[in-house]
């Protein structure tokens, strides 16, 4: 009898702890019905880049994430990579903006339920406008040279595709809040675009030549286009490939 009355405390208490340990198991496997986050990538604010991005999960190892974007207007980025110091000179005031739309379906092969590593192939779609700014020329005749000021205006937008490698991680007991680091990501596609540049001074077409030439020897990098002119200034036409990197961290609550 006393046997029996010191065996019972002893399964009384191997239950229990075996009952914990399921518990804490469920715990840490189970979604806890927070399928839903909502970020904002806050490197992107160091290039006026205000973001917002949703993302829901669908099961343990698959989610959808949806981003839009909006740049406000200022200066070019990076524009002296692109363009010599004199070509730059010539588009002083030039700022532009822009906004992205990005949707993007994530495969997790971590812990899942929007935690862990994961691959993310994406569609973006992006528009980029420009403000109305000044372009100047020089016009050569008679060894003499003539600056001639021009209005310029425009907008293009593109779409691609592209892929995501990231890690999503919790930073509390709560899973409440969110790191999303964007380790690297890549697109390619499209674009289309519409540009002009307009003079008040009626341009012969020696004039239109040369203008057109110096567009022309801009030599921009991974833009394909091409310029018409007139006697009224000058259209370009952009119709090429259009590309891009994304990389960055995220912050987010999850709901």
């Amino acid at each position: 009898m006393k046997k029996l009355f010191l065996i019972i405390p002893y399964f009384m208490i191997s239950e229990a702890t075996a009952q914990e340990i399921v518990n804490y198991e469920l715990a840490s496997a189970a979604p806890e019905d927070k399928m839903n986050i909502i970020k904002t990538n806050v490197t992107g604010y160091a290039f006026r880049n205000i973001n917002l991005s949703y993302e829901r999960s669908i099961n343990r190892w698959f989610a959808v994430n949806v981003g839009f974007g909006t740049v406000a207007e200022g200066k070019v980025p990076f524009m002296n990579a692109f363009l010599s110091d004199e070509d730059e000179k010539r588009f002083q005031n030039l700022k532009i903006k822009a906004t992205n739309f990005t949707i993007e379906p994530r495969f997790y092969i971590g812990k899942g339920y929007g935690k862990g590593f994961y691959f993310a192939p994406y569609y973006r779609y992006s528009k980029v406008s420009t403000n109305t700014f000044d372009f100047t020329y020089d016009y050569t005749a008679f060894n003499t040279t003539i600056p001639i000021p021009l209005k310029g205006l425009g907008d293009a937008n593109g779409n691609s595709g592209g892929l995501m490698v990231g890690a999503q991680f919790f930073l509390n007991k709560q899973h409440s809040f969110v790191l999303d680091f964007w380790i690297a990501g890549a697109h390619y596609g499209s674009g289309k675009g519409d540009f002009s540049l307009t003079s008040d001074i009626v341009l012969t077409p020696e004039m239109q030549a040369q203008l057109k030439k110096e567009i022309e020897n801009l030599d921009v990098p991974f833009v394909d286009y091409t310029v018409e002119t007139n006697a009224n200034g000058a259209r370009i036409k952009v119709d090429g490939p259009w590309a891009g990197f994304r990389s960055g961290f995220s912050l987010g609550y999850r709901f």
